[in-house]
C-alpha cells in the first residue's frame, strides 16, 4: 500500500525524537538527515510484506549506517512489521531494538555499525539475484563518511565490473561526519564524476523532496548495465532547528528542554501538513 510519506516522514521523525531521549542515546542528526529518503523508500519503493518479512520475492534494504538505526525502527514499527510499543524498549538493556541496526528486528536484513561493510554485503545480494535470475532489487543506505571506507570502493567496482544494476545505492550526503565536516576530514569531491569513473550511473536530488526522491528511486534502473547511486544532499538533523547542521547532534542527546522544543517544532509540522 502506498502512503502520504511526508507525513509518514513526520511520524518517524516524532519517534525518533522520543526513542533517542527516552535511551539518552546518540545520533539524532544521523537518523533525522535520512528520514525524507526512508519514508519514501518505505513508503512507495520497496518491494515488501509487513505479514511475510522473509518474503523470497521482497526488495532486499541495507542500512550501511548502522548507527542511524532509529530511524529504521520507527519506520519498520510505524509500518506495522512489530508493534509499535516496542520502540520504548529502544536502546534497552535486552531489547532487540540496539542502537546499531540488528537483523534480530523484523524487516531488517543485516545488522551494520562498522562502517564500510553495507555497500559490499548488498553487493554480493545483488549479485546472488542476477545468478538466479530473479527480479528483486537491492537498495542500500550509506553515509558520506563512509565514502572514506576502502571497502566501498572496492564494492563499487565488482558492482560495475558485472552490472549490476538492480542495485541501488544511496548516499546520504549531509557534509558533516563524527567531529567535524566530511571536506575537512577527507575530500570526497568531485564525488559524482568519480563514481561514473567507476562505471555506476550517477543521479544527485535534494534528500528532503519527497517528489524528487520518489521519481528517481521509482525508475530504476537508469542506464542497462550499470548499477545506480543516488547522492542525496541533505540537511543533518533536519526537521529540528537548533539541530540543523550541527556537528554536535552526531553524538548529543537531547535534555528534557531540548525534547520538548523538538517535539513542540514536529508537532507544529504534522498540524499544518
Amino acid at each position: 500500500m502506498k502512503m502520504d510519506t511526508i507525513s509518514f516522514s513526520r511520524q518517524i521523525r516524532k519517534n525518533v525524537l522520543q526513542m533517542v531521549y527516552q535511551a539518552k542515546a546518540s545520533h539524532i542528526g544521523s537518523c533525522f538527515s535520512i528520514v525524507d529518503i526512508v519514508a519514501v523508500l518505505y513508503g512507495t519503493t520497496l518491494n515488501l510484506s509487513v505479514n511475510h518479512p522473509a518474503w523470497p520475492s521482497r526488495d532486499r534494504f541495507i542500512l550501511s549506517k548502522g548507527h542511524a538505526a532509529a530511524a529504521i525502527y520507527a519506520a519498520l514499527a510505524l509500518k506495522g512489521f512489530f508493534p509499535l510499543e516496542e520502540l520504548q524498549l529502544y536502546g534497552n538493556d535486552g531489547s532487540r531494538l540496539m542502537a546499531h541496526i540488528s537483523h534480530k528486528v523484523p524487516g531488517v536484513e543485516f545488522s551494520t555499525g562498522s562502517l564500510g561493510h553495507g555497500l559490499p554485503f548488498a553487493t554480493g545480494k545483488a549479485l546472488s539475484a542476477k545468478k538466479q535470475a530473479v527480479n528483486w532489487r537491492v537498495f542500500v543506505l550509506m553515509s558520506d563518511g563512509e565514502m572514506d571506507e576502502g571497502s566501498n570502493w572496492e564494492a563499487f567496482m565488482f558492482a560495475a565490473h558485472h552490472r549490476l544494476d538492480h542495485l541501488v545505492a544511496i548516499i546520504d550526503y549531509n557534509k558533516i561526519q563524527s567531529l567535524t565536516t566530511v571536506a575537512k576530514t577527507l575530500g570526497i569531491e568531485p564525488l559524482a564524476e568519480k563514481l561514473r569513473a567507476f562505471g555506476w550511473s550517477v543521479r544527485e536530488v535534494n534528500g528532503h523532496d519527497h517528489d524528487q526522491l520518489h521519481l528517481v528511486l521509482s525508475t530504476t534502473p537508469w542506464e542497462e548495465g550499470k548499477p545506480c547511486v543516488l547522492i542525496a544532499h541533505t540537511t543533518k538533523g533536519k526537521g529540528v532547528s537548533f539541530m540543523e547542521n550541527k556537528v554536535e547532534w552526531h553524538y548529543k542527546s537531547p535534555t528534557h528542554e531540548q525534547r520538548l522544543l523538538a517535539e513542540l517544532e514536529i508537532d507544529k509540522e504534522i498540524e499544518n501538513a
